[in-house]
């Protein structure tokens, strides 16, 4: 019996993992493992799936240098994942360990996916809404275990426009301490009040201190950080009500 249970496991996991290939654009290795057997996907039931991967470009062109993922155990909708397709019938939860290139996040900090995100953000100075959006992201990672970050804020008053352009210097998150701001200098920006850059940077201790993010219908929160080699180490934990749908090009 444990022979033919994992003979299913390999097709479904097989099934699934020739469908997420299909649909990224480039993938140096890719691994994914359903575990389960074919009583329990019949009832609609999975011990988890694990995501293995290496060199993974996914829409956008975003590329991750290496990612795995491990969920809890699932429900799935069982005539999908007979054929390699998971659809959740309930809410998952799962970790990731992703590690991405100093080159990866500048080239998905720059595109049109991220940028999306960085703009319409809104701020209440005394009183007034004031709109900013994100440009010209960078990220540098000079060692030390620490993240320089720059960008161009594009500030959105009633009567004026200003830009803000700033360098940020911090220690990641980790399971015992929260992100740690150590410098922030403005190199441009003449004209902006003060009042508007204490709001700005209320707004990022804000943010930064969110128990969770989300994204669609997925929650997640960073759980470490880790610098290695010029590489960022992130370990996250997600909720996933459903397959979020800007992903569902790659797993449909």
């Amino acid at each position: 019996m444990p022979e033919e249970r994992r003979l299913e496991e390999e097709f479904i996991s097989q099934e699934a993992e020739r469908r997420l290939s299909n649909q990224l654009d480039e993938a140096e290795q890719i691994n994914v493992d359903v575990q389960t057997d074919l009583f329990k996907i019949v009832q609609g039931q999975a011990d988890g799936v694990s995501l293995s991967g290496q060199g993974l470009v996914i829409k956008e062109n975003i590329r991750v240098q290496e990612i795995k993922l491990q969920t809890d155990s699932i429900a799935v909708n069982p005539f999908s994942a007979i054929f390699g397709q998971i659809e959740l019938n309930a809410p998952v939860t799962a970790i990731a360990r992703i590690v991405m290139t100093e080159s990866d996040i500048n080239q998905a900090l720059n595109s049109d996916f991220v940028q999306n995100y960085a703009k319409n953000y809104a701020l209440n100075v005394e009183g007034e809404i004031i709109s900013f959006e994100l440009e010209n992201m960078q990220l540098s990672l000079p060692g030390n275990n620490k993240i320089e970050f720059q960008g161009l804020i594009q500030i959105k008053e009633k009567a004026n426009n200003h830009q803000l352009g700033f360098t940020a210097r911090f220690k990641p998150r980790t399971y015992a301490n929260p992100i740690i701001l150590e410098s922030f200098n403005c190199h441009q920006g003449e004209g902006v009040r003060l009042e508007i850059v204490l709001a700005l940077m209320q707004k990022v201790k804000e943010l930064v201190n969110l128990t969770y993010l989300t994204w669609e219908e997925t929650k997640f929160k960073i759980i470490d950080m880790e610098i290695k080699q010029h590489n960022l180490i992130v370990l996250i934990e997600t909720q996933m009500q459903q397959i979020p749908s800007s992903l569902s090009e790659i797993t449909n």
